[in-house]
């Protein structure tokens, strides 16, 4: 998408630990920064002032190239050659595996220049809470086998990630044309095989219908990523978005940040779609009556502003009998998503088992008659 005519050379945030030097992560569970080799930590990573406001950038503006420079930057990235993710990387780091589904990539050096994160939402869910709410959403589905299982519960390392997403601030004024329904009920008189009986039934009268609503739009998401399946970060939902915080890197300590691959434009037609939604509801309320019908609905939008926000997602890929599976943890609820794996022989079972059943009542059925 078009940004700034020149964006500042990227840059990498690290943050060694002061007693052994290696790099320090930050802990969802106490918000401190914590070195998993020594032990050491800090209580680096307060939030700001509750009330600080995150900024928002004029949508206009940035279409047409013309945000501030310090609005872009540059960000190391490896493209996963199977599923597109492009995920930002340590400047140490040359070889890595997809944390969306598990493909081995090998990185180059490349950089990807973006509009940067407003907010962040920090994690608040540990890697330990992610991987028990996902065991135990693998442990809900009878159906999914039990090596797979088993292969879950042995702990291996779950990947956080922080995804993408755009959100939109936007005034609306939408004029409706449509019809009002109002239910009146008449009394009519039928031939049954006892005779004549009298039935009450239900009406609708019509009558043209028309108006203006207005909206104002706080905050609607539209996904910045297109490496999980949409119905994957649909599941995810809801965010308490109240909870983000101001970006810093201090968030990012310890974990991968993913570059948004759907860019501004596209996202806003998305967000658009979230509010036409809630426009429909709006304008049946302003039409009042019983039910009601839309016949056209033109809306008008304003003072549309945007912001680049980084979502936390813990990400598990695993590979199973030569097939890959992927499941994604909700970093601050723990609301798990994930493909349904199927065990061939426990549907066997269970369909052998409904047969020896069905056969069962039908036996009996017959030694009572």
């Amino acid at each position: 998408m078009p940004t700034a005519a020149a964006a500042p050379p990227f840059s990498e945030h690290r943050f060694p630990c002061p007693n052994c030097g290696s790099d320090m992560r930050f802990d969802p569970g106490s918000g401190d920064l914590v070195c998993h080799h020594c032990g050491h930590r800090e209580d680096r990573v307060t939030p700001v002032n509750p009330f600080a406001v995150i900024e928002e950038l004029d949508f206009e503006q940035a279409i047409r190239a013309r945000l501030p420079q310090e609005e872009i930057e540059e960000t190391r990235v490896t493209r996963c050659p199977s599923c597109g993710a492009q995920v930002e990387l340590g400047p140490d780091t040359h070889a890595a595996e997809c944390p969306f589904c598990a493909t081995p990539v090998v990185t180059d050096t490349g950089t990807h220049r973006h509009i940067k994160p407003k907010g962040v939402l920090p994690f608040s869910v540990s890697e330990d809470g992610a991987r028990v709410a996902m065991t135990d959403w693998l442990g809900s589905l009878w159906f999914a086998p039990n090596g797979l299982k088993q292969y879950a519960r042995r702990g291996r390392r779950m990947d956080g990630i922080y995804v993408p997403y755009w959100t939109f601030d936007a005034n609306t004024t939408s004029r409706y044309a449509g019809q009002r329904g109002d239910y009146y009920y008449v009394t009519r008189t039928v031939q049954g095989k006892d005779g004549p009986r009298r039935v009450r039934e239900r009406r609708i009268r019509w009558t043209p219908a028309q108006g203006r609503v207005k909206r104002w739009f706080d905050d609607v998401l539209a996904l910045g990523s297109t490496s999980l399946p949409r119905d994957f970060s649909d599941g995810l939902e809801p965010w308490d978005l109240s909870a983000l915080e101001p970006y810093r890197p201090d968030y990012l300590a310890g974990f991968r940040a993913e570059g948004y691959q759907i860019d501004l434009g596209e996202a806003r037609v998305a967000a658009e779609r979230r509010m036409e939604a809630m426009i429909v509801t709006a304008v049946k309320f302003d039409i009042g009556g019983d039910t009601q019908r839309i016949d056209r609905v033109e809306t008008a939008y304003s003072a549309v502003t945007f912001k680049h926000i980084l979502l936390p997602v813990w990400l598990a890929a695993y590979k199973y009998n030569g097939k890959s599976f992927r499941f994604a943890v909700n970093g601050q609820t723990g609301r798990v998503q994930g493909e349904r794996p199927y065990s061939a022989w426990k549907i066997a079972f269970a369909v052998l088992l409904g047969l020896v059943v069905a056969l069962g009542v039908g036996y009996l059925y017959a030694m009572n008659q």
